[in-house]
C-alpha cells in the first residue's frame, strides 16, 4: 500500500508538472533529492558509529541482559500464550532492550526472529496470533531512551542542541507505549469475550448390579 501511494504521488508530479511546463522543476528536485540524500547519509554515519559502539560496549557489560531481567516479568505479564522457556521470549526480551537503548539495527533481527518464534506457536498460520500483534505494536511505540538517529540528524543539520529532544522523545515513545499496551489488552479481552463457551462433556451413566 505504502508503494501505491508514493507511486501516486510522483506519478501526480510529473502530470501536474507536464501540465504547467515545468517538467525541468521535477528533473531538478529529484537530482537535488539524491544529493541531499546522499549527504545526510554521510553525516548519519559517525554519529551512529559512535553511539552503536557505546551500545555494544553496554551490551558486552551485560547492561542489555540487566534490562532483559527487569523486563522478565514485565514480558511474562504482556504475553501470557508464551511459554516462559520458549525462545521466543529470548527474542522478545532482546527486541524490546535493544529499542530501550536507541538499538534499532539490532532490535530489527530480533523482532524477526521472534516472530518467527511466534508463528511456530500460532494455531491459525494465516492470522497473527495475539502474541504477534503484542509484540508488533510494542516494537513499533517501544519507549527509547537515547534517541540515537534523531540525534544525529540534527547534528547534520547544525541543531544548537540536538540531544534536547531526549526527554521529549522519551515522554512520547512512553505515551506510546502506554497507548499501545491499553489496546492491546482491550483487544485481547474483547476476544476473550467473544469466544463461545466450552460445551461440557455429557453425563455418563452407570449401571449398578
Amino acid at each position: 500500500m505504502v508503494n501505491k501511494i508514493w507511486l501516486a504521488l510522483i506519478i501526480i508530479g510529473f502530470a501536474f508538472a507536464a501540465i504547467k511546463g515545468d517538467i525541468n522543476v521535477v528533473t531538478q528536485a529529484a537530482f537535488d533529492g539524491a544529493a541531499t540524500g546522499v549527504t545526510v547519509c554521510f553525516g548519519l554515519i559517525s554519529v551512529l558509529v559512535f553511539w552503536l559502539g557505546i551500545m555494544r560496549l553496554a551490551e558486552d557489560a551485560g547492561l542489555v541482559k540487566t534490562i532483559s531481567r527487569w523486563l522478565g516479568p514485565v514480558v511474562s505479564y504482556l504475553f501470557p500464550d508464551v511459554p516462559k522457556n520458549h525462545p521466543a521470549m529470548g527474542y522478545i526480551l532482546t527486541n524490546m532492550s535493544a529499542n530501550l537503548l536507541g538499538l534499532g539495527n539490532a532490535a530489527t533481527p530480533m523482532g524477526i526472529k521472534a516472530m518467527q518464534e511466534l508463528q511456530e506457536l500460532n494455531p491459525d498460520k494465516e492470522t497473527a496470533s495475539p502474541a504477534m500483534c503484542t509484540l508488533l505494536a510494542l516494537n513499533t511505540a517501544s519507549i527509547t531512551l537515547i534517541p540515537t538517529t534523531l540525534i544525529a540528524i540534527r547534528l547534520n543539520f547544525n541543531s544548537a542542541n540536538p540531544a534536547e529532544i531526549v526527554g521529549s522523545t522519551l515522554l512520547a515513545t512512553a505515551v506510546a507505549t502506554t497507548a499501545a499496551i491499553v489496546a492491546d489488552r482491550w483487544y485481547r479481552h474483547r476476544d476473550l469475550r467473544k469466544k463461545p463457551p466450552v460445551a461440557a462433556p455429557p453425563p455418563t451413566l452407570t449401571l449398578k448390579r
